[in-house]
């Protein structure tokens, strides 16, 4: 089974949403890619936008989200106060890698003002290769995100 991506941007991440949303459309490990906005020339408060695509993943109607705005950090903290959501902001591959391995992240935010294009189209491409695997020594750390949640 291929992935489910939820793609979306404020205007400041428009123009690299586009390129993202692209890339992972022809990808062979995407089956579906749902853009939710911002259409060029747009303009949607960015929460908006990370709610929506964090809501869909929660829901089961996509595995995964890419959100871009000026610097990804707007978008991780609107998406990670839906419950249930893991989002990261990431700007290198290291940290892509692990939000994954380490984290179980479903959310992954870039910066359109902080990264060049090329960058964050490589590190979409390898976002797609990481998978959590539930017997690693993370599952644990994970569990303990997801019962603190639980209770609070």
């Amino acid at each position: 089974m291929g992935w489910r991506i939820v793609v979306g941007a404020d205007d400041a991440g428009q123009a690299y949403k586009d390129v993202l949303r692209d890339l992972l459309a022809a990808d062979p490990r995407v089956d579906r890619v749902e853009d939710i906005g911002v259409a060029e020339g747009g303009s949607t408060a960015y929460p908006s936008i990370a709610v929506e695509a964090a809501e869909r993943v929660a829901a089961g109607t996509a595995d995964r989200a890419v959100l871009v705005c000026g610097t990804g950090l707007g978008m991780a903290i609107a998406a990670i106060k839906v419950r249930g959501i893991r989002a990261v902001t990431a700007h290198d591959s290291y940290s892509v890698e692990r939000s994954i391995l380490s984290n179980d992240a479903h959310v992954l935010a870039l910066g359109a003002r902080v990264i060049g294009l090329e960058l964050a189209k490589r590190l979409v491409a390898e976002w797609l290769e990481y998978r959590f695997d539930p017997a690693s020594p993370s599952a644990a750390k994970v569990d303990l995100i997801e019962k603190h949640e639980e209770t609070a």
